[in-house]
């Protein structure tokens, strides 16, 4: 796990050098000074790509700004790429979710596209997904398609990547062979192409693998081939990395002393290069090695100096950003100071006193203009986000809804005739049989009996999945129609509405009524209650509805009953129509659930 976590650091690490060098200020230049629709959305998709590594929200801006194009030009293509930066860019903030959403409305959009080096980036990128949450099955189906795509580009850049990529997911199922496999496949085409960073990767791979394995002959031998590589690359931060992968691979070896040396040559790498990351991880597994070494002073130390340097990561990139504004802002003072002295002594003090409250000026206009603009931004990003949650709550519903009345309707017309056309046939056998006694009489009569209740029990799942009464004379007759089927002899049941008399947007109607038949049913079911008294009551403030039982009540502190499938449904439908529901209740006293629904939603 370190070696991997190290390695996605050090990718975050390139990405950003190569942005930087690659230039960000030159890709915003071509932006701001593009003329044609290719020229703008071309550079908007490259700056989305490069930040997604560097600033999740700096990538989400020019995620949008470029979607605004592509979509108003219907370009199936940059649409996609750019879904699948703000995928990376919600992948890296930890909301896997979002990731995934747009993950795939880039392949939906992609897919139908020949652009196939962009899909293969994408199966690529939900692979990782499905891996980070440990669906490693998933994540191999979509590394290979990746590789499908690769090998018929015949991209052996691609090959070498999804072979490296597909080798540390079967490393998380135990299957290090396999692993070693892929790695040396990687190894093979970088070695191919002369390529020392790639063949340096593939090393380091798989003498992680033999570590693993607990093949430590074989893991310091890769691992300090990779060493030398790295030496005469001259590429001080992958050496500090090799010499952290070495130190931990002797460290489980036993070979404490020379476990002990390679870090302290990782430390003063990355001492040098002021790599907090990886001193804060040395440092952790330093003192684990003391500890064996039965060293408990330094190894207390070591971990003391690794949570204060965890704990600075922060204030150290602040105190980098401080020290660069007072840097600029000295300069700009000694300019300032060397312009004053020409002047006349008599006029010095007003310039001082001008030149500072214009300056200061300056700064308040322009964090004012910068926090205003930053802010709309938001705005917009965050106003986005809710659109797209809606739509799929909305979709989810409608195809929920869909569904029973498909179901409804093949109860009643399918299996409800079918079963009515059986007891036709019975009916008339029965009057042509000959019976030998009244025994077999009443035998056939109870067979009549069983399929006409059947009849009966169709219909009445049939009505309950999708009632007439709601399609034709609205919600408050649907919900008195449902309660009349209810056994008073079971629960007595007392509803008032007030205010319904016009109908409700059918949508409206469909989700309160599922969210009561919900609250009925988790009452019968669960309370043990003998009354149930319901309200239905619309005003000019929206719609309320109260359900109201004499049950036994539960704890609504019970995070497992309060949080359950039933009540979470109850929440999610209501909070679909922008309105609110309470839970009332205690042990013993029963249960009020509080619903209302704004007028405007409804």
């Amino acid at each position: 796990m370190k070696r991997i976590l190290l390695f996605l650091v050090f990718t975050i690490f390139i990405a950003r050098v190569f942005a930087q060098a690659d230039g960000l200020e030159t890709l915003k230049k071509q932006y701001t000074s593009a003329v044609s629709y290719k020229e703008k959305v071309s550079a908007l998709e490259q700056l989305a790509a490069r930040y997604t590594t560097i600033n999740f929200d700096s990538a989400l801006y020019y995620t949008q700004k470029g979607l605004q194009l592509s979509l108003k030009e219907k370009d199936s293509v940059y649409t996609g790429m750019l879904k699948r930066s703000a995928g990376v860019a919600y992948y890296f903030k930890g909301q896997y979710d979002s990731a995934a959403n747009y993950y795939y409305q880039s392949v939906s959009l992609l897919e139908h596209t020949n652009a196939k080096s962009g899909l293969a980036l994408t199966y690529n990128e939900i692979a990782k997904l499905f891996r980070k949450t440990r669906n490693l099955d998933k994540a191999l189906d979509y590394y290979n398609k990746s590789m499908d795509i690769y090998q018929q580009l015949k991209d052996s850049s691609g090959i070498s990547m999804i072979l490296n990529e597909s080798g540390v997911v079967y490393e998380y199922m135990g299957q290090f062979e396999k692993a070693i496999d892929h790695y040396n496949g990687s190894l093979s085409i970088a070695s191919g192409k002369k390529d020392s960073v790639g063949i340096g990767y593939a090393l380091s791979f798989i003498g992680g693998a033999y570590t693993q394995l607990k093949k430590f002959d074989l893991a310091s031998k890769y691992l300090n081939d990779c060493i030398e590589i790295r030496k005469r690359s001259k590429d001080s931060f992958t050496l500090a990395l090799s010499y952290s992968d070495l130190g931990f691979m002797e460290n489980e070896a036993g070979q404490l002393a020379a476990s002990r040396q390679h870090f302290i040559n990782s430390n003063e790498i990355a001492s040098k290069m002021n790599y907090p990351e990886l001193l804060s991880n040395n440092l952790k597994m330093m003192a684990d090695l003391e500890e064996k070494s039965g060293n408990y002073k330094q190894s207390l130390q070591y971990y003391q100096q690794h949570f204060q340097l965890k704990d600075s990561l922060f204030s150290l990139a602040r105190t980098k950003q401080i020290e660069e504004l007072s840097a600029k802002y000295e300069t700009a003072q000694k300019e300032k100071r060397i312009q004053e002295q020409q002047f006349e002594l008599s006029k010095k003090n007003y310039w001082i006193i001008g030149g500072t409250i214009l300056f200061a000026l300056i700064i308040l206009l322009s964090y004012s203009l910068y926090r205003r603009n930053q802010l709309k931004q938001e705005a917009r990003l965050q106003s986005e986000i809710l659109r797209q949650q809606d739509f799929a709550t909305k979709a989810i519903l409608e195809a929920e809804e869909k569904e029973r009345q498909r179901i409804a309707k093949d109860l009643h017309d399918g299996v409800g005739q079918m079963m009515s056309a059986a007891k036709l046939n019975l009916s008339a056998i029965e009057n042509e049989i000959p019976f030998k006694d009244d025994m077999q009489k009443e035998a056939m009569l109870r067979i009549i009996k069983l399929v006409d209740d059947s009849c009966k029990e169709v219909r009445a799942v049939s009505h309950n999945m999708m009632p007439n009464a709601l399609l034709k004379a609205g919600l408050a007759s649907a919900i008195r129609e449902f309660i009349n089927q209810i056994d008073q002899k079971i629960i007595k049941v007392n509803l008032h509405s007030e205010g319904l008399s016009e109908r409700l947007d059918s949508n409206t109607e469909t989700v309160l009524y599922r969210v009561i038949q919900e609250c009925v049913n988790n009452v019968i079911k669960h309370a043990g209650a003998a009354q149930l008294d319901i309200s239905l009551i619309k005003d000019e403030d929206g719609i309320s509805a109260t359900v109201e039982d004499n049950g036994k009540g539960f704890d609504t502190s019970d995070s497992l009953k309060k949080n359950g499938l039933g009540l979470k449904n109850i929440q999610a439908r209501v909070e679909y129509l922008k309105g609110t529901v309470d839970f009332d209740s205690s042990p013993g006293k029963g249960t009020l659930v509080a619903i209302h629904v704004p007028l405007h939603n409804a």
